[in-house]
This record gives structure tokens, sequence and C-alpha cells, in this order.
């Protein structure tokens, strides 16, 4: 199952000096909102609805609550981290979009499938999501798509995600497609940028379903 999801984890949002995209936003023109992209608002309710998805899916998982500790501990940045990932869907689909290429949701269900059967079962490979990524069982379906998403982007760009040539050009198409988007970020979360390599993301935040850059040794942080 790695190896498969190395394809699809291309994006890192661990990105050290990022220049703002635009203006943050959180003030009255939009009350609410976690972050508005291409005109449609992430709102700080559907955000921590994920959180809390995500916070009692690893309660669930937790064998008392000492463990549950540790886990929040080490996943302190999820909301963050979160909503990072959400703006990074939307940035996805509009890199599909400009490229013509869609995704079906019979591909999907392939791709699951063939990860359940990997992962030993459906549970295993919902556990495995939570435990390395931070997704939870409700999300995975998203999740999944974001991945098949991403594959089929980097095959329409010709771009080979185990080289820094093939990184650099799908990067480039998600740099293109957020400008598009004119991300508008609530500064309690941070800044949306793109740093000197071409990288999008939430500045020092981090994304639960694009991670692990083709062996470039991203490091991971809580």
């Amino acid at each position: 199952m790695h190896r498969r999801r190395r394809t699809a984890l291309l994006l890192s949002a661990a990105i050290a000096a990022a220049a703002p995209l635009l203006t943050a936003c959180g003030n009255d023109a939009h009350p609410g909102a976690a972050a508005v992209v291409g005109g449609e608002r992430i709102t700080v309710s559907q955000l921590e609805n994920r959180v809390n998805e995500v916070r009692a899916a690893q309660r669930a998982a937790s064998t008392d609550q000492t463990q549950y500790q540790q886990v929040v501990a080490q996943s302190s940045a999820l909301t963050r981290n979160t909503l990072n990932g959400m703006v990074l869907e939307k940035v996805l689909d509009q890199a599909l979009k400009d490229v013509g290429v869609t995704v079906t949701r019979k591909e999907v269900q392939q791709y699951r499938s063939d990860l359940e059967e990997n992962a030993g079962g459906a549970e295993a490979l919902e556990v495995a999501y939570l435990q390395r990524y931070n997704v939870a069982p409700e999300q995975l379906e998203e999740s999944l798509r974001s991945d098949v998403e991403v594959q089929k982007l980097s095959t329409a760009l010709g771009a080979d995600l185990n080289t820094p040539e093939g990184g650099t050009v799908f990067w480039q198409a998600l740099s293109e497609a957020s400008k598009k988007l004119d991300v508008d970020l609530n500064p309690r979360y941070g800044s949306w940028g793109v740093d000197q390599s071409g990288r999008v993301g939430l500045v020092e935040a981090k994304t639960p379903w694009l991670r692990e850059v083709t062996g470039t040794g991203t490091q991971e942080s809580a």
C-alpha cells in the first residue's frame, strides 16, 4: 500500500518561507469562514466537524485516556492541517478542470478495493489512514478520491512524481490553479502561500492526504 500511496502523496505544506498569495480573510466580508476558495466558503463549522470526526475516531481507537491524550499530542496541529487539506482539495479540483481530466466514482472504488486488499480488509485500511494520515473513516472516500485525482493529474501533465522535474511540473499546475481560485485564508489559521520551489500550501501546516514527497525527506511535525 505504501508504494501506491507515494505516487499520490506529493504535496507538502511544510513551507518555511512562503509568500502570501493574498491578504487574509476573516473580516466582515466573510463572517464565519475559515477560508474562501474560488468564491466558495469553507466555514469554521465545517472545519471543526472534520476535526471532531478525527478526534472521535482517535478516541474510539484508543485503549484508554492516556493513549488518547498521546495521540492528541502527536497531532496537535490537526485543525490547521485539516484546513490545509480542505483548501488543497479544491485547488486540485481546479487543476484537473484546467487539463480537462475527470475522476469517476468507479475509479475511486477500484482504487479503494485494491488498497483494502493490500491492507488486509476495509477496517484495516481505515485504521491505517487514521493512524498515518489523521483521516477519519467518514473522510476516507474523499481522501482516496484525492489520491486518484493526483495520479490522473500527474499522468495528464506527463509528470513523473518520482523525479524532481516531475514534481516541479505538478506543483506549477497547482500553483496556477491556486491563483485562479484566489484563496482567501482566515489569518487565525496562518497564511496561504507559495515557497521558492513553487509548493503551495498553508504556511507551517501539513496535509493529511498529501505527504511523503517522493524521497525528498519532508519532515512531519505534530
